[in-house]
């Protein structure tokens, strides 16, 4: 897993040009069109643009892509506030990780969640194998808490909540849904929402990771008050993680490109390093 985690950082360093601008834009404004034309078809857009294997092989091989423009809802309260909160976060993410790992996240989320539903199809579960976005647009919201664990959020705009526990809610609901399919003798269909939260540890697991190690420091440093040695320390330290610098932004690390420069911002609140190429242009963490 933390092999495919740096495989995947340095995809996104090498490839900056693989990246859709406002993506979240896209995928809201087509969800939007999508659902106005449902509403004069009766339906008929999203039967012609939602995923369904037997079509798929059938020859309609733009399933596979028009899927992520079919709504999760169809009351409009409800896909006005999924698809505001989907945009925001999404933007958002894209401001701190950058154009490309964002496109990255997004895309390998939607293309697993394709490949899940194209392995059910060969399953005794074929008639359940029409998958959505729903788990992977969730997913954002699970990594933007990742990110910023104790930012506030506003259910219906009014009750507060911080990120964190929002974040477990998904992951407990995930596991809910896991354990319906299993119980149920399902056990493949226990893939389907598995696989959201499977991107979510492919991005994050050096940060996870690296939090141990953080929160293992900081219980060494209250249990003795020893000298610390600063060069011992470094050696040891990128020795455990096989670097000692990395760019919050891009995800380059001093083991990857050992002539970039590496700086850490003062104006960010936390220990946020970055590389040449965004110290200067990168949004500040608050």
């Amino acid at each position: 897993m933390r092999g495919i985690s740096r495989l995947l950082s340095r995809f996104c360093y090498n490839h900056p040009n693989f990246a859709i601008p406002n993506l979240m834009k896209y995928v809201v404004f087509g969800n939007v069109i999508v659902w106005l034309l449902d509403m004069f078809s009766g339906g008929l857009a999203s039967h012609w643009l939602s995923f369904v294997p037997g079509a798929i092989f059938q020859g309609q091989v733009w399933r596979l892509v028009t899927f992520v423009f079919v709504p999760s809802f169809s009351d409009l309260l409800y896909l006005a506030l999924s698809l505001f909160m989907y945009y925001f976060l999404g933007a958002q993410l894209e401001r701190i990780w950058g154009t490309t790992r964002f496109t990255v996240y997004y895309l390998l989320g939607t293309a697993l969640t394709a490949l899940c539903g194209l392995l059910l199809w060969f399953t005794p579960f074929r008639f359940w194998a029409v998958v959505d976005m729903g788990y992977v647009n969730l997913s954002l919201f699970l990594a933007f808490a990742t990110l910023f664990p104790d930012m506030q959020f506003r259910i219906y705009f009014i009750i507060p909540i911080r990120g964190k526990w929002l974040a477990l809610v998904y992951v407990i609901l995930i596991g809910l849904d896991v354990f319906k399919y299993i119980s149920l003798g399902h056990y493949l269909l226990a893939l389907t929402p598995v696989v959201s939260l499977l991107n979510w540890l492919l991005f994050f697991w050096e940060d996870l990771f690296r939090g141990d190690q953080k929160a293992h420091v900081r219980v060494q440093r209250r249990v003795t008050q020893k000298p610390v040695d600063l060069h011992a320390a470094q050696k040891q330290v990128q020795e455990q993680k096989g670097y000692l610098h990395k760019c919050a932004v891009c995800g380059i690390t001093d083991a990857m490109d050992r002539t970039m420069e590496f700086r850490y911002c003062s104006k960010c609140e936390g220990y946020y390093c970055y590389c040449a190429r965004h110290i200067n242009d990168h949004t500040h963490v608050q």
